[in-house]
């Protein structure tokens, strides 16, 4: 391989037919997120014994009421309808799905895509901004997504008005890729369905965790916003005022230990208020692409190599911890309250085995009693 990609090129096993149809009916199954996901997947061996074992955990964790688990018939209609538009679903451990986003914190277990799996696995970079762009901002995120695709950069975005749609169109000859908040067959907005049409013809790429059909709602777009900045090296913002959610991607790429980049513009144009922040808190001032290129060192390859790999087992799950007992659900749950906190620390807490706290987590979280935040964190829901 090249330095523009991943280095391990060891033959990664693909789910079967059956295997893939379980991990969609899980994934959309009620309460259960990327985290979740992978706590059951590991717990019970693979995503078909997890579904037999969803709606008593509910019921352990307090659920009031029968849990909604995705059918077969439901899971099936979706997957006809991604080969409809020529799409495909990717599981996290196989060879296709991204390296960089499979290293960020909850990574979504099947990715859906429209377009060409192989640049998903390019050296990428994110650029994001103001919906409500300059005629400088979009000048500049068409000079910088041009500057960086001549570098072999792939340029990622989230296909909304202002900088998004630029940086797209700039990149449309080296590579893009769009992240949406909705479905990958909800366009949105809808007046860049030539835009994507353009991606998709010219070797880009469409993707999304989202269901097919689904129209984004407000919540849907910082998923979408940490998707982008998993899938590159970094952020470049170019344009944000302070409640932009740009910013959004920004914190985001933190907490993926990514590099933030950010374009400075006028004091006075309320636009360049986050990115001005943003360099003043330690984001790298970029001015070129060059200045991007240059900040990004040879240990950033590291995140393409292997990592750890869901894919479900051959064989016999692992023994399973020991079941909680009331006593130590009790402890667990009193343990919790509305501020975040570690699960080592409720570990530490409680005195419990870490897989007894696993289930019980997983049992409040099918009840929707409790929240998963960034860095491996939970509060009760009140």
């Amino acid at each position: 391989m090249t330095e523009t990609g991943p280095t391990d090129v060891r033959t990664v096993p693909r789910l079967s037919d059956a295997q893939r149809l379980a991990w969609l009916r899980l994934i959309r199954s009620e309460n259960v997120g990327p985290v979740t996901f992978r706590t059951l997947l590991n717990h019970y061996g693979s995503a078909a014994k997890a579904l037999e074992h969803i709606p008593e955990l509910s019921r352990r964790g307090g659920s009031k009421r029968q849990i909604r688990v995705c059918s077969v018939v439901d899971a099936e209609r979706e997957m006809v309808r991604a080969r409809q538009i020529g799409a495909g679903f990717v599981a996290l451990g196989e060879q296709d799905y991204p390296a960089l986003l499979r290293r960020i914190d909850g990574p979504p277990p099947l990715l859906a895509v429209r377009g060409e799996t192989d640049i998903l696995n390019r050296r990428g970079m994110a650029i994001v901004g103001s919906r409500n762009a300059s005629i400088a901002g979009v000048k500049m995120a068409e000079r910088l997504a041009r500057g960086l695709g001549e570098k072999d950069y792939v340029i990622t975005s989230g296909l909304a008005r202002g900088i998004d749609t630029a940086a797209h169109s700039a990149a449309l000859k080296s590579g893009t890729i769009a992240v949406l908040a909705g479905g990958v067959d909800h366009i949105y907005p809808p007046e860049n369905a030539p835009l994507v049409e353009a991606i998709l013809q010219n070797g880009g790429a469409i993707v999304s965790e989202m269901p097919f059909g689904w129209a984004p709602h407000a919540r849907d777009f910082p998923r979408r916003n940490r998707l982008i900045s998993g899938l590159s090296l970094g952020v470049v913002i170019v344009e944000a005022s302070n409640r932009s959610g740009a910013l959004h991607t920004a914190r985001f790429a933190l907490e993926q230990n990514r590099e933030v980049f950010a374009v400075p513009g006028s004091p006075l144009d309320p636009r360049a208020e986050g990115c001005n922040r943003l360099i003043r808190d330690g984001a790298v001032l970029v001015r070129n692409a060059d200045d991007v290129i240059a900040e990004l060192g040879p240990q950033q390859q590291d995140l393409f190599s292997p990592a750890d790999r869901a894919e479900e087992p051959d064989g016999p799950s692992h023994a399973l911890p020991q079941e909680p007992d009331d006593s130590a659900r009790a402890r667990i749950v009193n343990a919790l309250g509305v501020t975040p906190v570690s699960v080592d620390e409720v570990i530490r807490h409680t005195g419990l085995p870490a897989g007894m706290v696993q289930i019980v987590l997983l049992e409040l979280e099918l009840a929707g009693r409790l929240q998963r935040h960034a860095g491996q964190r939970v509060s009760r829901v009140m």
